[in-house]
């Protein structure tokens, strides 16, 4: 599964974060909504036994579903069906560049499209996203080289990352408070399906016509999706109001020069001689400078308390994610399984991820913080164990399928808590920018090591076999380590404000 848009903790592939186009400041109110200026009358009461598919909201909802449901989809289909497409095109060594600048891109989307809705209304914002969705989308099923795939990934990963914050800002003004549960919990499902048959569809598809129609397919239902949502917008004008929020210059630059850092880390995989190792580094650093401004003070430094709650998030969704996008790769490429059948790794582990978010939001007393992470440390660790030794010692794979689906398990029982233990160590004053930060901490995080596991696999290839393969799954397992630590600091003491 691909971290391209914004996560939900129940579900693989999202959360539901306030705007994270806020600041600290802008969401220090107990009554505003996340992305909604204070003097935005929102819709506070609704009509006995209406529900988000009454006649007033069902097509805003279906749409905004549909939305929903088609980015999660080319999530899911991307990572299926990359590793042929890339052999077409021969472009391996761009492979990782392909997961890790979507996510990287996506923050920048993230925070233009929040502080966009501040100022504008989330109209423009939403249309905009769609158009630069859409766009990406048609340059990618289009390329007929690795590079050009590359760019339109890009492009629609910006838009991806900038769709759900218009989103989550339209459901604040549209939708009485009392269905917001009613609606996210559709949003979730929006994810949970694509992860049930996302990989193995997109399978199908490349394997029955072309990989082209896994991207192209998409465009010709964002069109109708948007069309449903348009209506509900007429009411949403563009006008600056006195209340309008500033555009946030330093956070907008600060995101964009950490998506440069990382889309530099993921090109010097190709550069010669000294610069091959000395550019890498050059990167991260700007990276941690970049990305300091846009988290808790500590994070980097792995601070006792929220943190490292951040930091854990993002080590976590780095070791997990930069792993996973080579699965499909190993089981295609060394165990000659068609498409469909390498994606059922993905399902098993969306299945996974989702019934052990239930099950610890179904037990939070038995399953204390320090337990979820425990267990979900030792579940994540147990499956890129295994995917270290599959492929060294001749295991089938259905092995390796099984094993990511511990992984899975485990991230289904962390992701949860680092957002519950995040918000219960925030304020009204910062429960926006703390919201902002996991989301940063989660792109950012999986996109620096996807590059990082990207120059592994290029600098192995001249081993061939299952080497590269190996030294990826080896170097997630290092960062998995990593977070041993913070796991420990985000759960050990008592979480400070």
């Amino acid at each position: 599964m691909e971290l391209g848009t914004v996560k939900n903790d129940e579900t693989p592939g999202v959360e539901m974060p306030m705007n994270p186009g806020a600041t600290a400041e802008s969401n220090s109110s107990e009554t505003s909504i996340p992305g909604t200026p204070p003097t935005t009358p929102m819709v506070l009461d609704a009509a006995p036994g209406e529900g988000v598919l009454s006649p007033r909201f069902r097509w805003i909802s279906v749409g905004m579903f549909s939305l929903i449901l088609l980015s999660a989809f080319e999530s899911m289909a991307v990572t299926t069906v990359m590793p042929g497409v890339s052999k077409l095109l021969g472009g391996e060594s761009l492979y990782a560049l392909a997961f890790a600048g979507p996510l990287a891109v996506s923050v920048v989307g993230m925070v233009l499209a929040g502080n966009w809705s501040d100022r504008r209304g989330p109209r423009g914002a939403l249309l905009a996203s769609v158009v630069l969705f859409t766009i990406g989308l048609i340059v990618a099923g289009t390329a007929q080289t690795m590079e050009v795939l590359v760019v339109g990934r890009l492009i629609h990963g910006l838009g991806g990352g900038a769709i759900i914050v218009a989103l989550y800002v339209i459901v604040a003004r549209v939708f009485p408070a009392i269905l917001h549960p009613r609606i996210f919990a559709g949003f979730a499902a929006a994810w949970v399906i694509p992860s049930l048959i996302g990989p193995f569809l997109a399978g199908v598809v490349a394997e029955t016509f072309t990989w082209h129609w896994v991207f192209l397919g998409v465009v010709l239902l964002v069109v109708p999706a948007l069309i449903m949502v348009l209506p509900a917008l007429r009411g949403m004008g563009n006008k600056l109001g006195p209340d309008a929020a500033p555009w946030s210059i330093s956070r907008i630059a600060w995101s964009a020069l950490a998506a440069v850092a990382v889309l530099t880390l993921n090109l010097s995989a190709t550069a010669e001689g000294v610069a091959r190792w000395l550019v890498p580094v050059v990167a991260i650093v700007v990276v941690a400078l970049a990305v300091r401004p846009l988290l808790p003070v500590g994070t980097l430094r792995a601070a006792a308390g929220l943190p490292s709650v951040v930091l854990f998030r993002g080590i976590i969704a780095g070791a997990f994610f930069s792993a996973e996008i080579y699965v499909p790769y190993l089981l295609s490429s060394q165990y000659g399984l068609t498409p469909s059948m390498a994606g059922l790794a993905l399902t098993l582990g969306g299945v996974a991820w989702a019934i052990a978010s239930q099950v610890q939001g179904r037990y939070p007393i038995q399953l204390t913080h320090p337990r979820c992470f425990g267990i979900g440390l030792a579940l994540l660790g147990f499956a890129l164990a295994v995917a270290i030794v599959a492929p060294l010692s001749g295991m089938p794979p259905w092995a390796l399928i099984v094993g990511w689906g511990f992984g899975g398990a485990g991230m289904g029982l962390m992701y949860p808590r680092t957002s519950v233990i995040a918000l219960q160590a925030s304020t009204v004053d910062n429960q926006g920018f703390v919201s902002s930060a996991i989301s940063i901490a989660d792109a950012i995080g999986s996109a620096a090591c996807i590059a990082l596991t990207g120059i592994v696999f290029v600098s192995l290839a001249a081993l061939g076999g299952v080497w590269p393969f190996v030294g990826c799954f080896t170097l997630a397992a290092l960062i998995w380590a990593a977070g041993l630590g913070a796991g420990w600091r985000a759960v050990g003491r008592p979480a400070t404000r």
